[in-house]
């Protein structure tokens, strides 16, 4: 049997229009729907190659558009401007606000040029775009939310705290308008302790809703947040994983407190802990890979000291361009003795940028001392970019 078609029945209509029996009523009958049926037949063809030549247009315009892409020139990677940030690291450590210069204004600002040091500035490796030393300065409240004692992070209710905060970031300001403020709250995270606990770590880490609470505070004041690890008997390795969805976030940083990773198993706080180059190397390691991955601005990796043995083999401490390290002097007391920490462990031991740490109340124990001023550490060699208040 033959398959039915458009075909043969074109030709089974031409053979009835051909017999010779047909009567002419048939033949004009036929005629008029032989017409129709070709009309069908040719709108239909033009329908089918009217799509096909569009499919094959648009096949077309898509492969032009894709030669045209490749052909572009390649996307544009924003760069540091390395002359800026020369001149600025430069300014860190040789300029210093004179006393007498009491005006706000960058333009009357007097400076006066130090003696030149072959330590500072450090020659390390430029960071990525989006750093944010040397060309900001941060000024940091310290704590945890637990504890009153800790520091004011956790001290004031938390509309009291952002108020002070804002206070000394105002002198800062002001003391020094030629660099932007940066404000932040920096989080203990994880808390040495007193006791083992039931890893016999002798540490306390804090709970995701509690660094949500920290970063809802932050985000308050725009401020970034740094989070703080303790270590106690455990260490790194074990204890970044722990906050890394957080690290992965561009405003939050991070932390590590020589004092409390107690390599020799000592209960924390029976004396003083330490890093090595290496564990400061893995956390710069860690970060940057996480700034890699994530295309994230470069991360702060701030590294508390105040004792000689607190940090060993800084010379192979190695900053990354995704990572800024800042040697932060910790210890407390009037501003005679802060100063010669400073220079003993931070000045004279150079990584790439340094901190300074200001204690509400322990720094004021002594009759006749007072809490030491921007203006006043602002003619320290160099000039710290990182603040902290506790």
């Amino acid at each position: 049997m033959k398959k039915f078609s458009p075909f043969w029945v074109f030709c089974y209509t031409l053979t009835i229009m051909n017999k010779e029996n047909a009567s002419r009523e048939k033949k004009t009958l036929l005629r008029p729907l032989l017409l129709i049926f070709a009309g069908v037949l040719f709108f239909a063809g033009w329908f089918f190659l009217s799509n096909l030549l569009e499919a094959q247009r648009v096949v077309y315009d898509r492969n032009a558009a894709a030669v045209l892409v490749s052909e572009e020139a390649p996307a544009v990677v924003p760069k540091l401007d390395v002359l800026a940030y020369e001149k600025k690291m430069n300014a860190v450590v040789h300029n210093v606000l004179l006393s007498g210069a009491t005006s706000t204004n960058p333009a009357d600002l007097v400076f006066s040029t130090t003696t030149n040091s072959s330590l500072w500035p450090v020659k390390a490796v430029y960071p990525n775009v989006g750093a944010l030393l040397p060309f900001n300065r941060i000024v940091a409240y310290y704590g945890n939310l637990y504890s009153k004692n800790m520091g004011c992070l956790g001290e004031y209710p938390e509309d009291e705290m952002l108020s002070r905060l804002d206070n000394e970031v105002a002198k800062w300001e002001r003391a020094d308008p030629r660099t932007p403020v940066i404000p932040a709250l920096h989080y203990i995270a994880a808390t040495a302790q007193g006791s083992p606990g039931k890893e016999g770590k002798y540490l306390l880490r804090m709970p995701d809703d509690q660094i949500d609470e920290v970063l809802r505070i932050a985000k308050k004041r725009n401020a970034i947040v740094f989070l703080d690890l303790q270590v106690a008997l455990s260490n790194l390795q074990t204890e970044l994983p722990y906050i890394e969805k957080y690290l992965k976030m561009p405003q939050v940083h991070l932390g590590i407190d020589p004092e409390f990773s107690m390599k020799t198993g000592a209960k924390p706080g029976s004396v003083v802990g330490t890093y090595d180059a290496a564990d400061i190397n893995y956390a710069a390691n860690y970060l940057a890979k996480l700034v890699r991955e994530n295309n994230l601005p470069p991360k702060v990796l701030i590294v508390h000291r105040y004792t000689q043995a607190m940090v060993t083999n800084y010379k192979r401490i190695k900053p990354l361009p995704e990572v800024q390290i800042v040697m932060h002097m910790d210890g407390w007391g009037p501003a005679a003795k802060k100063i010669n920490t400073y220079e003993q462990f931070i000045y004279s031991e150079p990584v790439q940028f340094t901190g300074f740490k200001l204690f509400y109340k322990n720094d004021i124990f002594d009759a006749g001392t007072s809490l030491m001023t921007p203006k006043e550490l602002l003619k320290l060699t160099p000039q710290p970019m990182y603040i902290q208040y506790q």
